[in-house]
């Protein structure tokens, strides 16, 4: 099952204006950011920036305190339920059944998303991320990076059109890393529309598009990969880092 959409000469995301806050706190400060269909874009910036908030906000995790967000020119608010059913989220919480086997909690998902042919895809997915022969097995006896790969199973389980991604690479080994980066160039290649928040600025240089460098909860900074070169954006991103608040000062 395809869910990639039909063509349009509208962006795939669209944000205006966006605002975040909790309580006193602005997590977000008037978030503007245009994203085309099939581009592929890194968030880059320091713990607290906003990055993980700006997700949560576009995945209709979380809702904004103001601003417009647009999902291929709809309002996302009016779409919400078809967003999430072309959208795959991987995050630091793999969110996962821990009683139920691997195999489970894919077929759980799977029937959320009506993916067919049911059982082959799930078979499909397991063997893609190596846990085919742990199919069976409870996911809490899995170790951390086990339970990252299932979670990207599940992510990939639906093909979806839409990926957002934080911090996807946190606890995985070497094997499943190369696996991962495989994955993304794949859907890259098929010009499926990619948001990539990450700390490591070679990675997400090498997969996007485009780079954001995000800083005290606004778009401080953003060129496309054709415009630098990976020491060009080190350097941008220091230098702005320099410049922040002490508490939003760290290096990827």
């Amino acid at each position: 099952m395809s869910v990639l959409p039909a063509a349009s000469h509208a962006p795939a995301i669209t944000v205006k204006n966006l605002v975040k806050t909790f309580g006193a706190f602005y997590a977000l400060r008037h978030v503007s950011l245009q994203i085309a269909p099939g581009e592929c874009v890194a968030i880059f910036g320091p713990n607290g920036a906003g990055k993980t908030t700006f997700l949560r906000i576009l995945a209709a995790i979380s809702r904004p305190s103001s601003g417009e967000i647009l999902i291929d020119g709809q309002p996302l608010r009016e779409a919400a339920l078809a967003h999430h059913r072309r959208l795959g989220v991987i995050g630091h919480q793999s969110f996962l059944y821990d009683d139920l086997t691997a195999a489970e909690n894919l077929w759980f998902y799977a029937k959320l998303y009506d993916v067919t042919p049911l059982a082959p895809r799930v078979d499909e997915v397991l063997a893609e991320v190596g846990l085919r022969q742990r199919a069976h097995d409870r996911v809490r006896t899995f170790s951390r990076g086990m339970q990252q790969r299932l979670a990207i199973a599940r992510a990939m389980l639906h093909r979806p059109s839409l990926l957002f991604l934080d911090e996807p690479y946190t606890g995985l080994d070497q094997h499943a890393a190369s696996m991962l980066t495989g994955w993304l160039q794949k859907l890259r290649s098929e010009r499926r529309t990619i948001l990539l928040i990450t700390h490591d600025l070679e990675q997400g240089f090498a997969l996007a598009d485009r780079l954001v460098i995000f800083l005290r909860g606004q778009v401080a900074w953003e060129k496309s990969t054709r415009e630098l070169d990976h020491a060009a954006l080190r350097q941008a991103y220091f230098d702005l880092v320099a410049g922040a608040a002490p508490n939003q000062r760290s290096r990827p």
